[in-house]
């Protein structure tokens, strides 16, 4: 089973965020870029200027997860600063095919974020138009969250939605992936999943170390769950 990590920079170290980024050359798939403006969620995050300074030092796609009211507003600046794709949440917007087609008029993938009590039959008029999505496996905007153990078999749910309407889609989850979860989101369906302090930002160890080790454990627990 095919899967890819994305490294979340909201746990980096704020500080030496170049150095963090550097360090995650060639060890990871995506970095994961969280804007947040404290109205949506409650706290702040990124701002497109940090996309900007990290895009000259690391070439690392970087898919930006908008966890913001009217996220219309910041598109054009998330693609003059170098975004890959931008992910909306559909809770945040008022018009989302608009907002969906704005995003691709800048060049961009697109990606949707649903909210864990979110139905899914939300997507049934976007999937034509859209690259990616992200599944919430916490409640958005607090780093550390545990899992919310129906998170996978949403996962499993949207596989299934996908897989009867013929649609290959990228499936994200964002939250709760840990060692003990890694594997069961990909069985469930999972492509991309987003890493935290959980996973691969601890400050006692080398970042090449724990990916590798990360990567071991996922793939062993995988193998004994076919």
């Amino acid at each position: 089973m095919k899967y890819q990590l994305s490294a979340s920079l909201i746990c980096a170290d704020p500080l030496d965020l170049a150095n963090e980024v550097k360090k995650l050359e060639g060890q990871i798939d995506y970095l994961h870029f969280d804007l947040m403006d404290g109205n949506f969620v409650p706290r702040y995050g990124l701002y497109p200027e940090i996309l900007s300074a990290i895009k000259k030092v690391s070439k690392i796609p970087v898919d930006v997860h908008m966890m913001s009211e009217e996220p219309e507003r910041y598109i054009d600046l998330l693609a003059k600063a170098g975004a890959d794709i931008v992910c909306v949440h559909v809770e945040a917007c008022r018009h989302l095919h608009r907002t969906i087609k704005l995003i691709k008029d800048a060049g961009l993938k697109v990606g949707v974020a649903l909210n864990y009590a979110t139905p899914l039959n939300i997507l049934d008029y976007i999937l034509d138009d859209i690259d990616l999505i992200m599944l919430m496996a916490i409640n958005p905007g607090i780093v550390g969250h545990k899992l919310i153990p129906g998170a996978i078999r949403k996962i499993n749910d949207l596989k299934n939605k996908l897989t009867a309407a013929g649609q290959e889609k990228i499936i994200e989850i964002d939250g709760g992936v840990s060692p003990e979860s890694a594997a069961e989101m990909i069985k469930a369906g999972a492509n991309i999943l987003v890493c935290g302090t959980s996973a691969i930002f601890k400050v006692d160890r080398p970042v090449n170390e724990v990916i590798k080790e990360f990567r071991e454990i996922i793939d062993r627990k995988i193998s004994l769950l076919l």
